[in-house]
């Protein structure tokens, strides 16, 4: 358990730092220190560098892996895993202008997900003064593609489809194109960026996909109702990240006060001795075992809240989430954590037997170490 006094420390520290450290600037080395022996053992147990994967890894969950590192060295300035993008399986495919199609195969979120590793990647090489056209280049054929999977023909007011056989629409397709057509939008890309967001948000604001506690579900049902289906963690901070990046395109505050009604409700609904927990968490062996997917989704939650602060660029804000940010660390640091700098998939307790150890798990740790390394207490 996270005890109420770590808490109350954790605020005070949250609130004298964020008033006496400039927002941008603020890096805490002892937990940079601690994200980099995590990242470590991440490839030396996972990543296989003649096939650019990671054993047990898929492709979304990979790409994931690869924006964490490369997120991970914007914030210490260091170069430890340079060579990770051109290695990976989505840079050796940016890098040889490949047909994405066949890469992402219909599925249109994982798409999504490529997009936000390969121009995270860009970002790092560009703040290296080397080439980052072909990650930058290869993001925007992507989300070019994506872009035409909109449902062109108004059912349930639009959106984009979760794969190519137009199957289902689920919020976080969608929460995905929001996000990366905001941010687009900002990084100048002109076209229809901007545009594409607006409308992604005002089809996600009137789908009834957001429930009467401020969580999304998962989806829509084929008539276009709410399926109740699980409020998965990601889901909370990638639209969260979203309307972040919107707020910055366009300057309109009332999308901070969106993205606060889910933050809120995560941190009050999907927690448990205030850490994250997944549905599928069980500390205890026999219990629930989340999957290949759900593994990553706390981790995808803080570092999306980390874009969230970092567009939003409010000092208040940081405040308000500080002291959570930093209780998660702490959890992953001292629950999460195994003696091989690994970490498992449970953080709200110590593991009994139920926390699976997988390269997901690992870079969902990584992520909650970078996020509190800028935003948490040092």
């Amino acid at each position: 358990m996270i005890l109420p006094s770590f808490i109350a420390l954790a605020c005070a520290a949250a609130a004298a730092l964020s008033s006496a450290l400039p927002l941008e600037k603020r890096q805490c080395q002892a937990t940079l220190n601690t994200a980099v022996a995590v990242s470590q053992s991440l490839q030396s147990h996972y990543f296989v560098a003649s096939s650019g994967m990671y054993t047990g890894g898929s492709l979304w969950t990979d790409a994931n892996a690869v924006e964490d590192l490369h997120n991970l060295m914007l914030a210490t300035g260091t170069n430890e895993f340079a060579d990770l993008g051109a290695q990976s399986w989505i840079g050796r495919n940016a890098l040889n202008n490949a047909n994405w199609d066949n890469v992402y195969n219909g599925a249109n979120d994982d798409a999504l997900w490529i997009v936000l590793a390969l121009w995270k990647v860009g970002d790092y090489k560009a703040a290296r003064g080397q080439d980052s056209s072909p990650y930058f280049n290869a993001g925007k054929t992507i989300y070019n593609s994506i872009a035409g999977q909109w449902d062109f023909s108004g059912k349930c007011g639009g959106g984009i489809w979760w794969n190519t056989q137009q199957t289902y629409k689920n919020a976080i397709t969608s929460e995905l194109f929001l996000l990366t057509s905001a941010e687009g939008s900002v990084r100048g890309y002109g076209g229809d960026y901007l545009a594409n967001a607006q409308k992604t948000w005002t089809f996600l604001k009137n789908s009834g996909m957001r429930n009467s506690d401020g969580l999304w579900n998962d989806g829509l049902t084929d008539s276009c109702a709410n399926n109740g289906q699980e409020t998965w963690t990601y889901n909370q901070g990638v639209i969260a990240a979203g309307l972040a990046s919107l707020y910055a395109a366009t300057g309109d505050a009332s999308l901070l006060t969106e993205a606060e009604i889910t933050l809120d409700a995560t941190i009050r609904l999907k927690t448990q001795n205030g850490i994250l927990k997944e549905s599928c968490d069980d500390a205890v062996a026999g219990g629930a075992v989340c999957n290949q997917d759900q593994q990553i989704f706390k981790g995808l939650w803080m570092k999306h809240l980390q874009y969230y602060l970092d567009r939003a660029n409010d000092s208040a804000r940081t405040a308000k989430y500080s002291s959570f940010i930093g209780a998660q660390e702490s959890a992953v640091y001292h629950y999460g954590t195994n003696s091989e700098n690994v970490v498992g998939s449970v953080w709200y307790a110590g593991s009994q037997g139920g926390s699976v150890f997988t390269p997901k798990t690992d870079s969902s740790g990584i992520a909650a170490h970078v996020a509190a390394a800028k935003y948490g207490p040092c």
